[in-house]
C-alpha cells in the first residue's frame, strides 16, 4: 500500500491532498503509519514499528491498521493496487 506522491504531509501530523483539497489531523500512530507508508514501508514493518513504540497487543493493532486503511482508501488517498 503506498500513500499518493502528491499527499502533504507536515511534522506536527496535518494531511493535506491537493487533488481533493481536504485536510486531516492525525494523532501520534496515525503520523508514523503515514510516514512509514509515504516511505514505502511493508505492513508487516509497519506493525513491528509501532508494536515496539506503544503499548499495544498485536491484535488490537491490526484493527486499528484495517481501519486506518479504510479511512485512506474512503478518501482517496492511498495509490490504486
Amino acid at each position: 500500500m503506498k500513500l499518493k506522491k502528491n499527499i502533504a504531509i507536515s511534522e506536527s501530523g496535518f494531511l493535506f491532498d491537493p487533488s481533493s483539497g481536504d485536510s486531516f489531523n492525525l494523532n501520534k500512530t496515525g503520523q508514523q503509519i503515514v510516514k512509514m507508508l509515504s516511505e514505502g514501508k511493508s505492513e508487516n514493518a509497519i506493525i513491528r514499528s509501532i508494536l515496539e513504540e506503544f503499548k499495544v497487543e498485536k491484535h488490537t493493532l491490526q484493527r486499528y491498521l484495517d481501519d486506518f486503511y479504510s479511512m485512506l482508501r474512503q478518501f482517496n488517498l492511498i495509490e490504486n493496487e
